[in-house]
């Protein structure tokens, strides 16, 4: 007879501030309208199948049957299928974590896996998704730990830390700034114009939005600036003064300042590393 004995230190094991808020099942029909949208948790999104498009403000990722992707809160984001081949998908909802990748600590990251096990991956979602629907005896239960499952296997798998998060939500005044400054950010902005706006303490609204987006006011400008900036450096030939000018930056060579900065490189460089891809896709 052959026997082998392996023991477990429970006291090694550790705990997982993660909890499941929701899960649900999609297809994207005909009839469904994509919109941009934000959540204030963290999903996990998993294409069960189809092809399509995930899209982020300036930024877009081809996704297919397999692919996870890990969405931090209170990034917006929206799907959309290729026709004739509709997203099937799961999502779950976390509180409590996001994720990072072990290069980076930043936790606002987008990471898209295709994981070679996909049926493992997909079998936990759905055994998820039953218990949920189930609504049995310890189903509850059930669904925490099949939670922490998926969890620990996207962590192996994917090479991503999972950090703690609070489950304080964004105030209605922080998400207010935010909205403003996603739609405003061409405008001359201050400190004082957001406290007009919110009738909040200047030095307490800036602590608010930093901490509930890990950026300051004038930060979270000026990546929303430099975003979009991007894009026009990459689809148009406007010039880098008037896309200085367009984005809300106070002169051409603030901009160029902070655009070295945030990406290493000047704008014309930027331009010029992204012209042969654009005349790529625009050739016949």
């Amino acid at each position: 007879m052959s026997h082998r004995h392996y023991s477990i230190n429970a006291k090694d094991i550790p705990k997982m501030n993660s909890k499941l808020l929701s899960i649900s099942r999609s297809k994207d029909d005909k009839d469904w309208q994509s919109v941009f949208h934000t959540h204030p948790f963290t999903e996990l999104f998993f294409v069960l199948n189809g092809e399509g498009k995930f899209l982020f403000r300036n930024d877009v990722h081809s996704i297919k049957t397999g692919d996870l992707i890990l969405i931090p809160p209170y990034l917006e984001h929206t799907e959309q299928s290729i026709p004739g081949m509709p997203l099937e998908y799961y999502v779950i909802g976390i509180d409590g974590i996001a994720f990072q990748t072990e290069e980076d600590s930043s936790s606002t990251a987008q990471i898209f896996c295709n994981f070679d096990n996909r049926t493992l991956i997909a079998d936990l979602f759905a055994q998820i998704y039953y218990e949920v629907k189930a609504k049995k005896y310890g189903s509850d239960m059930i669904c925490q730990h099949l939670l922490e499952i998926l969890i620990l296997r996207i962590v192996r798998s994917r090479h991503v830390v999972p950090v703690q998060i609070g489950s304080v939500r964004m105030t209605k005044e922080c998400a207010q700034i935010k909205e403003y400054l996603d739609t405003n950010y061409s405008e001359h902005i201050t400190l004082e114009t957001l406290t007009g706006l919110t009738h909040m303490n200047k030095y307490y609204m800036a602590h608010s939005f930093t901490k509930f987006t890990g950026l300051s006011p004038i930060q979270y400008l000026n990546q929303r600036r430099l975003e979009t900036a991007c894009q026009l450096l990459r689809d148009t030939d406007f010039s880098v003064s008037d896309i200085s000018s367009q984005t809300g930056f106070s002169s051409q060579s603030y901009f160029t300042q902070i655009f070295r900065k945030y990406y290493g490189i000047t704008p014309i460089k930027y331009r010029q590393s992204h012209a042969k891809d654009r005349s790529d896709f625009d050739a016949p």
